[in-house]
């Protein structure tokens, strides 16, 4: 058993080291998303807190329609808006789509430490 073990954990590393950096990320990326999240992003203005969306499985990093590979300036995701700022959804705050700017907007993505 620790045989099978060993020869599969070597496999799975001797994989990853020919892999490029983004083959690496989307790999750990598809693990993340079958394992699930509970991330929360927190929008800051003024050094204030202004919004905060949870329940985020992954933030995206939008990509020019033209090639499909390069990267735009701004992410966006899918997440349940926290109106009152609980760190809880309650009855009537809906998941919601948001987009945000890489250059303009303060904002910390984080775990839920509440859950």
């Amino acid at each position: 058993m620790r045989y099978l073990l060993a020869l599969a954990a070597a496999t799975v590393f001797l994989f990853l080291g020919g892999c490029t950096q983004e083959t690496q990320n989307r790999l750990g990326r598809a693990i993340q998303n079958w394992t699930g999240t509970d991330g929360v992003l927190e929008i800051y203005n003024g050094g204030k807190l202004v919004k905060r969306f949870m329940k985020i499985d992954k933030i995206t990093t939008a990509v020019s329609t033209e090639d499909g590979k390069t990267p735009r300036p701004y992410r966006f995701g899918y997440g349940y808006l926290d109106e009152n700022l609980n760190f809880k959804v309650d009855r009537g705050e809906k998941r919601v789509y948001f987009e945000f700017s890489d250059y303009s907007t303060q904002y910390i993505f984080f775990e839920n430490p509440k859950d």
